[in-house]
């Protein structure tokens, strides 16, 4: 143990999580009418259990339920939990699991699961081949003693929580949206919880090992131009440093009523010096052009489906048609808006929306 009564032990990727836009363009995929034929089967026979099937040379549990975010299937291995369907979109959404992680590295895993579905015939679209979703950043350090409280973190989140054993602090966590921050003792979680005990091997010692994790999602990810594993790997440090130096923070206190202007802790400064070796562009924020307005055409999509359903409630009263189908309001809707449209300044109006886009509004 270092004279500083820390040792930084172990940097990794703990959790991922990724959407794959895949195509079957060079083989049959897979056959998810038979996937759904076998989870009937265990149905009705009242299988509770998760049934072996074997896709593209891989061997899989077949979970008998679907997913709240409506994917039909769901396959799990020690290396993945993917779930799928045939007309979900993205229709691939993909966990990699921690030992996994560990074992292979997360553009390990990527490639593994890509070959994998080119072993079915998928191959990725090409302007939207795959999304991160969630990556969990983690540093594992020994600490001879934990000279540090909750109240010692300076953060920008306003929800936290706090673990005890025997009135003593076993973990602490901040925030619960894009980023949020967990310091725990990992090798307490390990015997009363998770059993990887993998990790010793790793950290090469048994004892007194806590874990500096963050947790990051979608929208923050985007921020830092984080969307595919290549992107990942050239921009972890950018979003890490942003992470640990301006939204969370652990400092020594000193009576000053400027929580900010306390001394950043020992340990947290080591940790600062650990980021700054990982890659980075230096970019304090990336603003994802396309992704911003993909995600305004999607709340286009969204009011304009909302609208569609109307439609279809004024045509059924029309006609007295309790059903009205969605391809029978998107033609009536088609009808209106060819009836409404107006040759003449359509360039013009469209012109003066992309400029008013570019510019911000």
């Amino acid at each position: 143990m270092s004279a500083t009564a820390f040792q930084f032990l172990l940097f990794g990727l703990d959790t991922v999580e990724c959407s794959y836009y895949l195509l079957p363009v060079e083989g049959p995929g897979i056959d998810f009418e038979a996937l759904a034929l076998k989870k009937e089967i265990f149905r009705l026979a009242k299988n509770k259990d998760p049934m072996l099937v074997n896709l593209g040379g891989t061997d899989f549990l077949l979970q008998g339920y679907g997913t709240k975010s409506g994917y039909p299937h769901v396959l799990e291995n020690r290396d993945f939990t993917i779930r799928c369907g045939e007309f979900n979109n993205p229709p691939f959404f993909v966990t990699f699991r921690s030992e996994a992680l560990w074992r292979n590295t997360a553009l390990g895993m990527h490639e593994r699961f890509l070959a994998w579905a080119h072993c079915l015939g998928y191959r990725e679209e090409e302007r939207n081949p795959h999304v991160l979703g969630r990556v969990d950043f983690t540093f594992d350090y020994q600490l001879s003693n934990v000279d540090f409280a909750e109240e010692s973190f300076v953060t920008l989140a306003s929800k936290e929580s706090k673990h005890r054993t025997d009135r003593v602090m076993t973990g602490v966590a901040f925030g619960t949206g894009d980023a949020r921050l967990r310091v725990n003792d990992k090798t307490l979680e390990i015997a009363e919880a998770s059993h990887k005990v993998w990790f010793f091997d790793l950290w090469g010692c048994e004892e007194s090992v806590w874990r500096i994790e963050w947790q990051t999602r979608k929208d923050l990810l985007r921020r830092f131009g984080i969307r595919t594993f290549d992107d990942l790997m050239s921009l972890q440090g950018d979003v890490l440093r942003y992470l640990s130096s301006e939204h969370d923070t652990l400092r020594i206190p000193n009576g000053d009523s400027n929580r900010s202007r306390w001394p950043l802790h020992p340990l947290w400064r080591d940790l600062q010096a650990q980021i700054a070796k990982l890659d980075a562009q230096g970019v304090i924020r990336v603003v994802d052009e396309q992704a911003m307005l993909q995600e305004r055409l999607m709340r286009i999509a969204i009011s304009t489906y909302g609208n569609l359903k109307r439609v279809a409630a004024i045509y059924g009263l029309l006609n007295g048609n309790d059903r009205v189908r969605q391809v029978e309001a998107v033609r009536h809707l088609a009808d209106l808006l060819y009836k409404t449209h107006d040759p003449l300044t359509w360039d013009t109006d469209v012109k003066q929306r992309m400029d008013q886009m570019r510019l911000g509004q």
